[in-house]
């Protein structure tokens, strides 16, 4: 898997910019589909531990895709996102939600990049129920555009909403399998 510097740029910037993990859709080359050119954001819910996007963001995201020629394959089969801790391991959230959203596709990846720089890419393909570890890299064999902070930074704006986890008080600790949301005032699953 090979990032264009620009994409690798805005996911740095990206993963960065918050305290929370970030996701998006990568968006690949029609002749190299595992080649990133750009990442782009959908309206989504964050914590430190989970990205939950909206659907009908997802949805418009597809439409808006489909309606400048892409296919599926250049938008919708490499999901992006961050971890703000140390490891870029996925969770076993990660794992249900990648086979859940992307099992029924040809092919699909997964791809994490941690705070400290660690990476984690896998490639799954229909039939096959083994994934495969992928290398990752940044492609510089092209020239490429400098970064473009201020759009990201309004990409940002627009698609995140912070939702801070705080433990259940009768508690006094975090529970295995159940966080509490104090701005929405629900129960979220880990």
């Amino acid at each position: 898997m090979k990032f264009s510097p620009y994409a690798w740029a805005k996911l740095i910037y990206l993963r960065d910019r918050g305290p929370t993990e970030v996701g998006g859709f990568g968006i690949s080359d029609p002749g190299q589909p595992r080649f990133v050119k750009d990442i782009v954001l959908v309206s989504q819910s964050c914590t430190e531990v989970t990205v939950a996007f909206d659907d009908a963001a997802v949805a418009d995201f597809f439409d808006d895709q489909i309606d400048v020629g892409r296919p599926p394959e250049q938008f919708a089969r490499i999901w992006i996102h961050t971890h703000p801790g140390r490891s870029a391991e996925p969770s076993g959230v990660d794992h249900e939600t990648f086979a859940r959203v992307f099992g029924n596709c040809d092919w699909a990846v997964m791809f994490i990049l941690a705070r400290n720089g660690a990476t984690y890419a896998e490639l799954k393909r229909s039939g096959n129920p083994h994934s495969e570890p992928l290398s990752v890299g940044i492609d510089f064999r092209d020239e490429f555009t400098g970064s473009n902070q201020a759009t990201w930074e309004e990409e940002y704006q627009q698609c995140l909403q912070e939702v801070h986890v705080i433990p259940n008080w009768d508690l006094n600790f975090w529970p295995e399998d159940e966080c509490y949301l104090s701005e929405q005032w629900t129960w979220l699953p880990i």
